[in-house]
């Protein structure tokens, strides 16, 4: 799969400032941010995004929440969602690949490797 757009959602803004930097700048990637699941779940559907990154812990409609979300619509039910979390911890890699997550990336991320670690994540 040739990823392309990448939809970030997540309630902190540096973590949206540095991932859109990262995968934009560094990896030449197209990025649409939301700050919150609600407004990720449109921005999915308006702008149809290769791949969402999506943080697990939210205030609101959480990570989980979100995914299920995702993947009862089916204008975006097809769309690979690679979570992102700071507790990466093997109960919790195997929770959120249970759900039928494509990948976890643990917080804190590499910026320099972000776009290359979606890429291989999301691509096959």
């Amino acid at each position: 799969m040739d990823i392309r757009s990448v939809l970030l959602i997540d309630d902190e803004a540096d973590i949206r400032t540095i991932g859109e930097l990262a995968l934009s700048e560094v990896g030449g990637l197209e990025v649409f941010l939301a700050d919150s699941g609600e407004t990720g779940l449109l921005l999915a559907k308006e702008k149809k995004p290769d791949v969402v990154l999506l943080d697990v812990m939210m205030p609101g409609l959480d990570g989980p929440s979100t995914f299920e979300r995702l993947r009862e619509d089916p204008e975006t039910a097809s769309v690979p969602v690679i979570f992102m979390t700071a507790k990466i911890q093997k109960h919790e890699v195997d929770r959120y690949r249970d759900l039928g997550a494509t990948g976890i990336i643990a917080k804190p991320f590499d910026p320099m490797s972000l776009a290359d670690e979606v890429k291989r994540i999301a691509g096959g």
